[in-house]
């Protein structure tokens, strides 16, 4: 568990913010390197007519990808599909527990 010495706490939105849809937050706790992250909800959103021919729109996942070592787990908040839809995508990358 990271120590109060030069910790910070950040929010690391890899989707979802000022949208409905593909929410997924990041939360770190930690000094900078040596943070330590929780996921809350893993979701997808759909696309509009400016995508044609795209089915669901997934998160850009790779920076938790390259510090996955200090993941500690993914936070599902409920069963909607903006909020767990991208877990069966992402969670073989991921490999963390989810409540």
């Amino acid at each position: 568990m990271a120590t109060a010495e030069n910790a910070e706490l950040v929010f690391v939105p890899l989707g979802g913010v000022g949208e409905i849809g593909m929410n997924f937050a990041l939360y770190g706790y930690g000094p900078a390197n040596a943070r330590e992250w929780i996921v809350v909800d893993v979701g997808v959103t759909f696309p509009d007519a400016s995508l044609p021919g795209v089915d669901l729109v997934l998160p850009d996942t790779r920076f938790i990808e390259e510090n996955v070592a200090n993941l500690r787990g993914i936070i599902i908040t409920h069963a909607h599909e903006d909020h767990y839809g991208a877990l069966l995508d992402t969670w073989p990358k991921l490999k963390a527990p989810v409540w």
